[in-house]
C-alpha cells in the first residue's frame, strides 16, 4: 500500500502544508508492529489485523484496533507477456505456488519450467494469498520472495517462465491472468467491476488501522481519503475505488 499512502501524503500535504505525513514502508505486518508500539498514528494494512495482533494492542497501549478500509483490490496472477496461458482455475493456481505444477505445459502454456516469484512473509499480500490461496499451506524452498511487489512485476517482466501475485495497482509490463473459481466456469478478469461485484475470486480490502479512533489531524486526514478526492488517487494508483465511482 506504501503506492496508495505516499501519493495521498504527497497530495494532502500540498493542500494543507501545515501538516506533515511521513510514509514508511516494510508490509503490513511492519505496520501493524509498529501501530502496537505507538511508533505510528496510522497503520496502512493488505490485510485484516489478526485476534492476536488486537489483543496485543489492546494490552500494550490500552486502545482497541479500529479498522478502517480505504481501497479495493484484486490480487492478480502476473505472467510475462510472451506467456501462452489464457486463464487459471483457483487449484491450478495453488498447485503453480505450492510447487506441485512445475511445467507450464501442464496449465496450457508452451513447455518450460515455472519460476516463482512473490513477497516477503512481513507482507499482507504474501499472508493473504497463502490463506486465500494455499489454505495456509507452504510455499516451496524454490518460490523467491522478494521486498515489494514492483520488484515482483519486474522479476515477472523479466523471466518468460516467471510467475507472480500481487495488487492490480502494480500490473504494469506483465500479463494478468483471468481466474476460474472452478474447473469448467468462466474465467473472471480482476477488473473493478469483477471486484465489486465478488466475481473475482481473489479480491480484498485495504485497511487502515489507528489506535483507538482517529481524532483531530488524523481524523482529518482519514475523511479526505474517503472523500471522492482521496478515492480519486485510488483510481489513479491503479487500484479501485470502494464505491466504484
Amino acid at each position: 500500500m506504501v503506492q496508495l499512502g505516499q501519493s495521498w501524503a504527497e497530495l494532502y500535504m500540498k493542500e494543507h502544508p501545515d501538516i506533515t505525513i511521513q510514509v514508511t514502508a516494510g508490509g503490513s505486518g511492519t505496520g501493524i508492529a509498529a501501530l502496537i508500539e505507538g511508533t505510528t498514528q496510522i497503520c496502512q494494512a493488505s490485510r485484516a489485523m489478526k485476534d492476536t495482533e488486537k489483543e496485543s494492542l489492546k494490552t500494550k497501549r490500552n486502545l482497541d484496533a479500529v479498522e478502517t478500509p480505504v481501497a479495493l483490490d484484486a490480487l492478480a496472477v502476473y505472467v510475462n507477456k510472451e506467456n501462452a496461458v489464457k486463464s487459471l482455475t483457483m487449484e491450478q493456481v495453488a498447485k503453480i505456488f505450492l510447487g506441485e505444477v512445475t511445467d507450464w505445459k501442464d496449465v496450457g502454456g508452451t513447455p518450460g519450467n515455472i519460476v516463482l516469484y512473490g513477497r516477503e512473509n512481513s507482507s499482507g499480500t504474501y499472508v493473504y494469498f497463502k490463506e486465500h490461496v494455499l489454505a495456509n499451506k507452504d510455499f516451496p524452498t524454490k518460490y523467491q520472495a522478494l521486498p515489494g511487489t514492483g520488484a515482483v512485476v519486474n522479476a515477472v517482466a523479466k523471466d518468460k517462465g516467471g510467475v507472480g501475485y500481487g495488487g492490480i495497482g502494480y500490473a504494469t509490463d506483465i500479463k494478468t491472468i483471468p481466474i476460474t473459481k472452478d474447473a469448467g466456469g468462466m474465467p473472471i478478469e480482476p477488473t473493478m467491476a469483477n471486484v465489486l461485484s465478488g466475481a473475482y475470486p481473489i479480491s480484498r480490502q485495504l485497511f487502515w488501522y489507528t489506535a483507538g479512533p482517529a481524532e483531530s489531524a488524523v481524523k482529518a486526514f482519514q475523511d479526505w481519503v474517503l472523500s471522492p478526492e482521496g478515492q480519486k488517487v485510488v483510481s489513479e494508483k491503479g487500484f479501485y475505488p470502494l464505491k466504484g465511482e
